[in-house]
């Protein structure tokens, strides 16, 4: 719950909905349901606007999908309260005029007082003024709650009486206004909610959220055999691309399979969801899921599964169909870029991707980065050559001395004759076990003395005494198209036990012939041969006080109408924030930076941390937005418009607040990775 916020729960609403009598409303003679007088004239006309809103009709007339679509399920109608015109009030044809300033400067411009001025100003003042012409909201639909709810902008600082105008005004001119409730968008707009007249009943996100049973991750439509499995088990059950897999909880990994359905809900920056959208496969969530009758109808058969914004849909198929399918939906093969083994140096993370050239884009600059250091490094390269940005101090160990390691002890060729063993790439149970004991061997393998003496060197010299790092930075994660979101781990090596830094080597290199790893690169037709790792380096921070992920764009709103941060941050390092255990649950919010008063809208919050506080202060969450401007503005040239994309774009982030460095002082913000943020959004669907 809002802290501070008079919260109306939906079982309230629904009582009073049903003992008092529906608003009706206008002179048509259309009928509406019982109770209803419908306002339109023709069911054909497109009707702009509306004075009144007498029936179900008349709303869906209006009607569109909201800006923001972190709720699924909703219809959403503008509504402008016109002040200078004794509080006149209209429904805007939303569909029609996605924008309020579409519809009152061709409806509501006029002379003198009456002009409407160009968009700039307007915004300025007609949402952060308190002298306004005009109150703006929305009435949105909440299909799975059945929640009628009366919305303001989330950086609007309309006053509570504002507000109030506004919605006893929506109340008395709509069929629905018994039931309409107010639904606060942000923190800001909560505290003057919790000043609204006792009459007015308002409803937090967070009841929203608790009668919605669908959650559209990754939108599409995909054929498979319908499986039930626990998400403890996958690590004894094979799962195949030709399988749609029906899970308890989002596991934090999970091998190529045709589609998601997970009981509990999942952050959009999952790990799972982010493999989804790259593989173009539908992810949902769904409330009891695993007991539904009509899935457990088809267990164990071959069923199309369709993923849409609002709705999900299963039927039994027929092989054919499944064949037919499966042919046409083959994943382009994805070749990786060639491998630079001529460079040997262990850079400063700094020069690892230098400024680009003349001529040369910084797009260009970090694929060449990529073919000695890898694409973790590669990026983090550029970060830190942003200005001011919070980063750990860092080097590289570029892919020579993964190939070294690889070719010396022999590795190569039995790769080669595992990848020429039918039985290997046929039996996925064969294939774990050999590619386990592959990964056994590497572990216990000797490791290059003159590399050993060039890395102590390093660690003696600009690391001493500190515990280190080692991260995969491979020519085949953290790339636009592929991002291999987990497909490889990283580790950690203290150099006061010189065995301890090469286990951690060792064990880093030998992540990359993970049974899922190599499954998913099969799937994109990937040369197994042709992967190499790098090694990103960096001091080890055990414990921090919050870690988190971050993309640099609305994921909820790809048309760009209220551009945002959206941050999943947890309390502590001890619990994964893209993959919680049951029954915990992160801080996800908006960060609506680039609005003046930039609010804060929490869609979920942490049971970590005691209820009313928040994982991250508000100077915190400011001092992560001036670090995400910066990274989106600066990988823009590479990923975003400015590099020929013309849509949605953003950069995916990971971050930490530690103390570290100063126990006795506040947390401090570091910057662990940014790579490009496959799809489009959090409901991405196939191309």
């Amino acid at each position: 719950m809002h802290q501070g916020t008079r919260i109306t729960s939906l079982l309230a609403l629904a009582l009073l909905a049903a003992a008092l009598p529906a608003a009706c409303g206008g002179s048509s003679e259309n009928p509406g349901a019982a109770g209803e007088v419908c306002e339109r004239k023709s069911d054909d006309e497109a009707t702009e606007f509306l004075r009144r809103v007498g029936c179900a009709a008349d709303f869906e007339a209006l009607a569109s999908k909201p800006a923001d679509a972190s709720l699924p399920g909703a219809l959403s109608v503008k509504v402008v309260l016109d002040q200078a015109d004794q509080n006149a009030l209209y429904f805007q044809n939303s569909t029609l005029y996605s924008v309020h300033y579409a519809f009152v400067s061709s409806h509501l411009s006029g002379d003198g007082p009456r002009y409407v001025p160009p968009l700039a100003q307007f915004n300025t003042t007609e949402y952060f003024t308190p002298d306004r012409r005009f109150v703006l909201g929305a009435v949105t639909h909440y299909e799975g709650p059945n929640v009628w709810a009366l919305e303001i902008s989330p950086y609007d600082t309309a006053s509570a009486d504002m507000i109030a105008t506004l919605f006893r005004a929506v109340q008395g001119a709509s069929f629905f206004g018994s039931k309409l409730a107010f639904h606060p968008t942000s923190e800001s707009v909560a505290v003057e909610a919790a000043r609204l007249p006792a009459d007015i009943p308002v409803v937090s996100t967070d009841d929203l959220y608790a009668g919605i049973d669908y959650q559209p991750l990754s939108l599409g439509k995909a054929i498979g055999r319908l499986r039930f499995v626990k998400a403890a088990s996958l690590k004894d059950e094979y799962l195949s691309h030709q399988d749609i897999v029906v899970l308890d909880q989002a596991p934090n990994d999970i091998s190529v399979v045709r589609g998601i359905i997970t009981e509990e809900f999942q952050t959009p920056l999952s790990h799972v969801n982010v493999l989804s959208q790259n593989r173009r496969t539908p992810n949902m969530g769904l409330r009891d899921a695993m007991s539904r009758p009509e899935l457990l109808a088809l267990k164990g058969k071959l069923v199309e599964l369709t993923a849409e914004a609002s709705s999900w849909s299963v039927r039994e198929v027929t092989e054919q169909e499944a064949e037919a399918f499966w042919e046409a939906h083959k994943p382009t093969p994805v070749t990786l870029p060639a491998l630079d083994l001529t460079v040997s140096e262990l850079l400063d993370v700094e020069e690892v991707t230098p400024d680009p050239k003349d001529g040369e884009s910084l797009r260009d600059a970090i694929k060449k980065a990529v073919l000695a250091y890898g694409g973790k490094t590669a990026h983090y390269s550029v970060l830190a050559r942003i200005p001011d940005m919070p980063m750990q101090k860092a080097f590289a160990i570029p892919v020579y001395y993964y190939d070294q390691f690889m070719t010396q002890n022999g590795f190569y060729e039995q790769i080669e004759a595992l990848i020429a063993d039918p039985q290997f790439n046929t039996d996925p149970a064969v294939r774990d076990a050999k590619l386990k004991a592959l990964r056994n061997a590497m572990k216990s393998a000797p490791v290059d003395a003159d590399f050993q003496a060039l890395l102590k060197a390093k660690l003696e010299a600009d690391y001493p005494g500190l515990s280190m790092r080692f991260r995969t930075s491979t020519n085949s994660e953290d790339l636009d198209g592929f991002p291999c979101a987990g497909c490889y781990d990283s580790h950690t090596g203290d150099p006061a036990d010189w065995e301890d830094v090469l286990d951690a080597i060792r064990k880093t290199y030998a992540s990359a012939w993970k049974l899922r790893t190599f499954d998913e690169r099969t799937y994109y037709g990937i040369d197994h041969r042709t992967i190499g790792m790098a090694l990103l380096v960096h001091h080890n921070f055990p414990d921090e006080e919050a870690n988190g992920v971050a993309v640099t764009n609305n994921p909820f709103d790809t048309a760009g109408v209220q551009p945002a941060f959206y941050v999943n941050v947890q309390a502590g390092g001890d619990v994964e924030v893209v993959a919680p255990p049951p029954g915990v649950t992160n801080d996800e919010f908006l960060y609506f930076f680039s609005q003046p008063n930039q609010p804060v809208t929490y869609l979920t919050r942490s049971s970590l941390v005691p209820e009313g506080q928040t994982v991250l202060t508000a100077k915190q969450i400011h001092e992560l937005g001036v670090a995400l401007d910066a990274i989106h503005k600066r990988f823009s040239p590479a990923y975003g418009p400015a590099a020929g994309n013309n849509g949605w774009y953003a950069m995916d982030v990971e971050f930490k607040f530690d103390d570290d460095a100063n126990p006795n002082g506040p947390p401090t913000l570091y910057i662990k990775q940014a790579r490009p943020y496959p799809g489009r959004g959090a409901a991405a669907g196939a191309p």
